[in-house]
């Protein structure tokens, strides 16, 4: 089958920064998929590990966002037949979506929005499992709850950011600020649903007290280094943060006076150590494509920038390195 990795971690406008190239097809176990991808989408952890892993040996296959057809299933399978429109984020330590065929767990795997293509549907799946996790496992929260409550979302017009504005209108009760700092960023975080737009380039205190707001609950995407001490001060006692994105220190005993809980969102937790409960994602991913089909959630793609290539895929790494991407960007499959 037709693939393209990378064979040492680098910069995007290195020449061979990413390279074709054919190899066997991927072993099916008991749990596993063999699906035919369709399309795919990029999201930071691409770039993120494309620059800074190096490969173990040859070139390394990533892509952690997919949609595609069900091709073959393992013995144990019991969710999916072959030929199943299926969406999912995939395994951070098996080899990803930038390929002609994927091997995946079933019980990460949901099954694809009925009224999406291919492409735009892998516009989802690594974003809506980040986001679900943060509100229902992170937070905490139970779905319908959060009246009288506020959730402040740094960076909300990104792929994390735009489904889960999305999510917390739908599916609790909190007032949800999202920031933004470009007209283009404001109009979309809107779009999403947020109630109110601040600016991350400006005083992030002075404008929620403006609002006469103070938030139990904060979700840092990016930045949080930057921000880390505006989100103390502005939190509420007893109050959540959690964050996705890797400062390099952060002072962590500075939420002690206000009894804060703290934590990080890994979607690929659940999958890397086969947790007992690695299921929750296949249920999660099939409510967030009933809601797609229903309209309830509106699409968070922005572009599609064709079909899978050593070209195309660079331009999406480049894009998504400039940080200026507006919600999603997906290609089509080979």
């Amino acid at each position: 089958m037709k693939a393209i990795g990378y064979n040492h971690a680098g910069l995007i406008t290195a020449p061979d920064a990413l390279v074709e190239f054919e190899t066997g097809m991927p072993e099916v176990k008991p749990r596993d998929l063999l699906v035919e991808v369709m399309g795919i989408s990029v999201n930071p952890v691409d770039v993120k590990v494309r620059a800074g892993m190096e490969p173990e040996k040859g070139p390394k296959i990533i892509g952690y966002d997919a949609a595609g057809l069900v091709r073959e299933v393992g013995t144990d399978v019991k969710n999916f037949k072959v030929g199943d429109a299926v969406f999912y984020a995939g395994e951070f330590t098996r080899s990803g979506s930038n390929a002609e065929f994927q091997v995946v767990d079933e019980r990460i795997v949901g099954k694809k929005p009925k009224s999406l293509k291919y492409a735009e549907a892998a516009g989802f799946p690594l974003t809506s499992i980040t986001a679900w996790e943060i509100l229902f496992d992170s937070l905490a929260l139970k779905e319908g709850a959060g009246l009288g409550e506020s959730l402040l979302i740094v960076g909300g017009a990104g792929g994390v950011g735009s489904i889960l504005i999305q999510l917390a209108k739908k599916l609790t009760r909190l007032t949800v600020v999202a920031t933004a700092s470009r007209p283009e960023t404001i109009e979309w975080v809107k779009k999403m649903g947020a109630d109110h737009v601040i600016n991350h380039r400006e005083s992030l205190v002075d404008q929620v007290k403006a609002l006469g707001l103070t938030p139990r609950y904060v979700v840092s995407l990016n930045g949080t280094e930057q921000h880390f001490p505006a989100i103390v001060s502005l939190i509420k006692p007893r109050g959540h943060i959690a964050l996705i994105d890797d400062p390099q220190t952060l002072d962590i005993a500075a939420i002690k006076l206000k009894a804060l809980s703290f934590s990080w969102e890994f979607m690929f937790a659940r999958s890397m150590f086969q947790t007992d409960d690695m299921e929750k994602q296949h249920d999660l991913l099939n409510r967030v494509s009933e809601m797609i089909d229903q309209g309830t959630l509106i699409s968070t793609v922005t572009n599609n920038l064709g079909v899978l290539s050593i070209e195309s895929l660079k331009k999406a790494h480049t894009l998504q390195e400039s940080g200026r991407v507006i919600g999603k960007n997906v290609l089509n499959g080979f």
